[in-house]
């Protein structure tokens, strides 16, 4: 029960990145896009290659893309490193 508590909070955390750029990492693997909606335990994301949904039980990490100063994105170099 726990567990789905969990995923609730994560739910309401990750709806404030709605519309932004976003990167999303769940320990195995990360994707980057556009956050475009989430519900129950689930987010959608629109990448380059097309809409891809991501399961927010494995999500460790959801940062905002960085950009440069002309608003390019940056690049993905050591991005997880703080």
């Amino acid at each position: 029960m726990n567990k789905r508590k969990g995923v609730s909070n994560m739910n309401e955390l990750i709806k404030a990145y709605i519309g932004k750029d976003v990167i999303i990492s769940t320990g195995f693997t990360s994707v980057d896009g556009t956050l475009v909606k989430v519900e129950d335990n689930w987010a959608q994301l629109e990448t380059k290659s097309g809409i891809k949904t991501v399961n927010l039980e494995y999500v460790s990490v959801v940062q905002e893309y960085p950009r440069k100063k002309n608003g390019k994105r940056k690049s993905m170099v050591g991005l997880f490193t703080e």
